[in-house]
């Protein structure tokens, strides 16, 4: 038997999501709908007990849980502006909870602690141009702050995507990067490190990207989502374009266990990733050694 919500008397009554007696507990959520994207990450439509609204910005994200088995933080994929009754989430299979968590179906119930950390400051980008550098996994995040320009485009400037993935299976996404391939108002590049016998496209680590893009450093704002070694790569190109270390932002998803800077297990030097990132400019990252 699953160790799900429901499997416990001590939880039939959804907990409050707002004015809990204590931080550390979860909101009991059910999931609405599982939806299999690669081979190893499926995407779940989360509801709040009472419909409430998650209220997070981009590049925040939740502690979730089973009981008895643990809990890991979470990325919220869904934008604000597309989170109203549900949100969403995209989970990979890589542990004991994870696995665990692809075995759930609709109707199942997690349990839920957030949002937690500090996002990306969606109303200081407006009016700028935005580059998006995503790697891997890194797309979900980073999909939260594209949809919130999409659904916002004219607060906007350009909207560039940079996105990389290791193969061909590990793409996610696949229908709405047809999408954004489609607009006009979105300049869009994928490309692989390892190809297969059908994939026609780019070939190459995604800085290989970076020549075929041009941008005005003086109004520019990049954000980078991915594996940490991508970042010093991916910063080198920005600022070989001519952007400051404080149009960069990056997320730093270090370990967290807690949420809210109690654990210690995500502490990068003096700072909190849960609390005081994940989102930080490069310009803070460079102010200490262990982030990059």
């Amino acid at each position: 038997m699953l160790h799900t919500y429901q499997n416990l008397t001590t939880t039939t009554t959804p907990l409050r999501y707002n004015g809990h007696t204590s931080v550390f507990l979860p909101t009991v959520a059910t999931i609405e709908d599982v939806r299999t994207e690669t081979a190893l990450e499926k995407i779940y439509t989360v509801r709040l007990p009472g419909s409430q609204n998650l209220g997070h910005v981009p590049g925040q994200f939740v502690m979730v849980s089973i009981p008895g088995v643990g809990e890991a933080p979470i990325s919220v994929m869904s934008s604000p502006s597309r989170t109203g009754e549900t949100f969403k989430l995209c989970i990979r299979n890589a542990g004991d909870l994870t696995g665990l968590i692809h075995k759930l179906q609709p109707g199942d119930e997690i349990g839920i602690r957030g949002p937690f950390g500090r996002g990306f400051p969606v109303a200081q980008f407006r009016g700028k141009d935005i580059l998006v550098a995503a790697g891997g996994l890194g797309l979900a995040p980073a999909r939260s702050l594209i949809d919130e320009v999409l659904d916002n485009r004219t607060s906007f400037g350009r909207l560039i995507v940079l996105y990389g993935a290791k193969n061909p299976g590990e793409i996610l996404f696949r229908d709405e990067l047809a999408e954004w391939e489609e607009r006009d108002d979105v300049e869009f590049m994928v490309t692989v490190d390892r190809p297969d016998d059908m994939w026609f496209g780019h070939v190459g680590v995604i800085t290989t990207l970076f020549p075929h893009v041009e941008v005005n450093p003086y109004k520019t704002i990049a954000v980078t989502v991915g594996p940490p070694v991508m970042y010093r790569f991916v910063t080198m190109e920005l600022l070989g374009k001519g952007l400051t270390p404080e149009q960069i932002w990056m997320s730093f998803e270090r370990r967290m266990k807690c949420g809210i800077g109690k654990c210690g297990h995500c502490q990068v030097n003096h700072r909190y990733s849960c609390q005081e990132g994940p989102s930080w400019t490069y310009a803070e990252a460079l102010a200490f050694e262990e982030a990059l």
